[in-house]
């Protein structure tokens, strides 16, 4: 017999297609469960985006995810937390990450306001893992007495501690001031802070001589690592990560940056974004050398100048001027050391904007040329 040649029956042909159908149905379920890693990136568009940074010095990541970013962004930055060194973790059922100086906690019972990142207490943490013989606190001294633990509050530290945030950045004082390492130190819940004399230049420390009050550089008072220190104490995990696909090296030249500065509050405002990163007092022109108003942009900067000249029968030679910044004309944000009435409404200048020494130092390292200032 010859084979016979012949088209599928109609019940073959339903078979096949519904075979095939099955076929179809299973392969896109492997492909949606088991390759997700191969998708086309466009199906990202459809989720949220979060801005995330990345420090190639220490190989972490911070992003914004439960608001770590704007809050180190908006609370002093490298010079209060450090840089991160874990990514974020659940530790006890919280969100944390550890920094060089600071462990950021999230609060998701206080999501939407100010208490939603908090700081732990890795000064009172550390201490408490110590063999360490503190002195008592001195009865009666000089300076804030804080009941709540028992410890007095003076000096440079407590200048430190009032300028650059208080009980939610440093919490109380849990020891007094003592010397170790051969270093002034005091422990707070949140840090722990060292007193180095030799940030202030010997022209400064003159000045201050001089002059009669205290002048303070940007790194005279430090917080030490001790957020590092516990986390390695702790064994949390730092080694370094990969960076993420479309994270970006954290420079503050990611936001657009600008400062503003309020004549009749005597106050400067320094923003990146619509985010208020920091504040200073200030002392500008007055009479006769009003400080100009309107839309200016720092066009020349010098870490140091020798200022000299005569404008309305006044001359004027002032050396060693630190962390000058030209905005319009001979007008500058600068540090002074010959005054200390900056945010009193006092106005002291010929037309520039003085700043205290260490405000002008945060803000010259944290601007560059090109920076908007406005002046109203």
């Amino acid at each position: 017999m010859s084979p016979i040649t012949h088209l599928p029956s109609a019940r073959l042909r339903v078979v096949l297609l519904l075979l095939g159908s099955v076929l179809w149905l299973f392969g896109m379920w492997l492909y949606w469960n088991t390759t997700a890693a191969a998708r086309p990136i466009a199906q990202l568009d459809r989720l949220p985006i979060v801005r995330t940074v990345y420090f190639p010095t220490t190989g972490h990541h911070l992003s914004n995810r439960v608001g770590f970013l704007d809050f180190w962004r908006a609370n002093g930055q490298l010079h209060t937390f450090g840089m991160p060194i874990s990514e974020e973790l659940v530790i006890d059922g919280r969100i944390v990450q550890y920094f060089e100086r600071a462990r950021f906690e999230y609060h998701p019972e206080y999501a939407g306001t100010p208490l939603q990142v908090q700081l732990g207490l890795i000064g009172q943490e550390w201490l408490a893992r110590q063999s360490i013989a503190l002195p008592p606190a001195a009865a009666g001294a000089a300076g804030a007495f804080f009941p709540e633990t028992g410890y007095t509050l003076s000096g440079e530290f407590l200048e430190f501690w009032e300028r650059r945030g208080g009980l939610p950045i440093f919490g109380f004082p849990i020891s007094a001031e003592h010397t170790s390492d051969g270093s002034v130190i005091q422990y707070f819940e949140r840090a722990r802070l060292r007193y180095r004399p030799d940030a202030l230049s010997p022209f400064l420390r003159q000045q201050q001589g001089i002059y009669g009050f205290d002048l303070d550089a940007l790194h005279e008072v430090e917080i030490d690592d001790i957020g590092r220190q516990l986390a390695d104490l702790l064994g949390i995990n730092t080694a370094p990560v990969a960076r993420l696909p479309g994270a970006v090296d954290w420079s503050p030249a990611l936001w657009s940056r600008r400062i503003e500065v309020d004549l009749a509050r005597q106050q400067l405002f320094a923003y990146e974004d619509q985010l208020l990163v920091f504040t200073a007092p200030v002392a500008t022109g007055r009479d006769g050398f009003n400080t100009p108003r309107g839309a200016f942009a720092i066009y020349y900067r010098l870490p140091e100048q020798t200022m000299t000249g005569c404008l309305g029968g006044e001359c004027w030679y002032v050396p060693n001027i630190p962390w000058v910044q030209y905005v319009v004309g001979g007008v500058a944000l600068h540090g002074t050391y010959w005054h200390n009435a900056h945010g009193t409404g006092v106005r002291m200048s010929h037309g520039c904007i003085n700043l205290r020494i260490d405000d002008a130092q945060w803000l010259y390292e944290w601007a560059d040329l090109g920076v908007p200032v406005q002046i109203y």
